[in-house]
């Protein structure tokens, strides 16, 4: 046996096969980089695992649009001539439709629909075991984190991107136009991090598919319906106003809605120190941020935390 295949062995040994995803054999040269030890390694393997997943349960992307466009065609169909007159009267964003309105509000609640399933998904690791191997390997466990995560926000990448598509072929009219449909993009990627790191901290938690699926999705509708997604904050109720003004999806929506209009639209927070747009894009954007980071860290923390007896 030559010194170069010992050197070859000695460098694998200790290394789990279940780093890939089925434990399918990496080859050499520069894809070696991506699945060997290293923090871009481990995140490459994770990344791809995931993306492999979704493609192989496309139910759960169509099911994630599902809800959207129903809201997205029904809203605007049955509500859009009542919803019209209230946005005539909000102020902030009167003189325009119901579906220009309404279509950054779908947009966000597209990412949060998608993000919802990142718990889930999280969970039938754990049923299947993948979990636990993955958690005895030497992976970096920010790494196992931002692999999922970034598997996830492609996915809702492409179904933002669908849904504007939709929303403009309805009538919505995108005022900042491709610039501003990539932003509002952006915009849902931030707004979406904070709720995949409250579904992963919920599936640690539990270790139970239903619990995860109903902590998932228990506070989608209350949350977009007590926020400004539906109706300008004017023609809201005294208590739900107050109630928007705590809530991220006020902020995700009115960043998103700025981006569509290209125009002041914040009413929840006085901002004066910026110009224009921006008195909404940037109090929404470091709101967000600062929510991200904080879950985002509990998140990993967690993840840190797990050891495959925890998850038995």
């Amino acid at each position: 046996m030559s010194d170069g295949t010992r050197t070859s062995r000695s460098s694998d040994e200790g290394r789990d096969p279940t780093r890939t995803d089925g434990g399918t054999a990496t080859g050499g040269g520069a894809g070696a980089d991506l699945s060997g030890g290293s923090f871009l390694g481990d995140f490459w393997v994770n990344f791809v695992r995931w993306n492999r997943k979704a493609v192989r349960n496309p139910f759960v992307v169509v099911g994630s649009l599902v809800q959207p466009i129903i809201f997205l065609v029904l809203f605007t169909q049955v509500f859009g001539q009542v919803a019209t007159g209230a946005i005539n009267r909000g102020g902030a964003a009167a003189g325009i439709s119901y579906e220009t309105f309404l279509l950054p509000a779908i947009a966000m609640q597209v990412s949060l629909a998608a993000a919802a399933g990142s718990g889930i998904g999280l969970v039938n690791d754990m049923e299947e075991g993948m979990f636990e191997k993955v958690l005895v390997t030497p992976m970096s466990r920010t790494a196992v984190f931002l692999g999922k995560t970034a598997a996830e926000l492609l996915r809702i990448v492409v179904q933002m991107v669908l849904i504007l598509g939709l929303g403009v072929v309805l009538g919505a009219e995108v005022a900042t136009g491709f610039l501003g449909a990539v932003g509002i993009v952006c915009m849902g990627i931030l707004f979406s991090l904070w709720y995949v790191a409250f579904t992963n901290i919920v599936a640690v938690l539990t270790r139970d598919q239903e619990s995860t699926i109903i902590g998932a999705n228990l506070l989608q509708f209350p949350l977009l319906f007590v926020s400004t997604a539906f109706l300008p904050l004017e023609v809201l109720p005294g208590w739900i106003q107050t109630v928007a003004r705590f809530n991220p999806v006020t902020y995700g929506v009115d960043g998103a809605r700025a981006l569509m209009l290209g125009e002041d639209v914040m009413t929840v927070l006085d901002v004066t120190q910026f110009t224009g747009i921006w008195n909404t894009l940037v109090p929404a954007v470091v709101i967000l941020l600062a929510l991200d980071l904080l879950l985002g860290g509990i998140a990993v923390y967690m993840l840190n935390r797990a050891s495959s007896s925890d998850v038995q």
